[in-house]
């Protein structure tokens, strides 16, 4: 990260390329230490030019900006979180928990008492340190989601 401040916006569908870059990064770099390469892949897929033009149709898409680069994405569909992803050389440093704040904010204009997020694994501890507790366990084939819940 540089000097430039952090700030959060709407996602545009120009976005779709710089956004799928940052989860692609992520993917490989933060989560691959709790997944397959298999697994990835097939996440990684979701996250196509085409993949986010679907995802930013049915959700509110977020992106953290640092001067003209894209940092950072997350989402909100209804009341659930969705795709929070960080450049690796940008995670550790508050643009999640940017993201998740703006999220929040979104949320509670909308009328909801509760969020709810299907974490990953690697993500798990980020949502517990914003007050997220485990529900359950869910898994698409052989990789684990987390879902966890908040109250606002």
């Amino acid at each position: 990260m540089n000097d430039d401040p952090i700030t959060i916006r709407a996602a545009g569908v120009v976005d779709a390329e710089a956004i799928g870059q940052v989860v692609l990064s992520a993917l490989r770099s933060s989560n691959a230490k709790d997944y397959t390469p298999e697994i990835i892949a097939r996440v990684a897929e979701s996250f196509s030019p085409a993949g986010m033009a679907t995802l930013m149709a049915r959700c509110e898409v977020l992106v953290a900006v640092e001067g003209p680069r894209i940092v950072g994405t997350a989402s909100l569909d209804g009341k659930v979180v969705r795709t929070v992803f960080v450049a690796p050389d940008c995670q550790g440093k508050g643009v999640g928990a940017a993201l998740m704040r703006e999220l929040d904010r979104l949320a509670r204009a909308k009328g909801n008492t509760t969020l709810a997020v299907p974490s990953s694994v690697t993500a798990e501890g980020f949502y517990a340190k914003l007050g997220f507790k485990a529900v359950r366990d869910s898994y698409h084939g052989d990789e684990r989601t987390i879902i966890m819940e908040r109250s606002l």
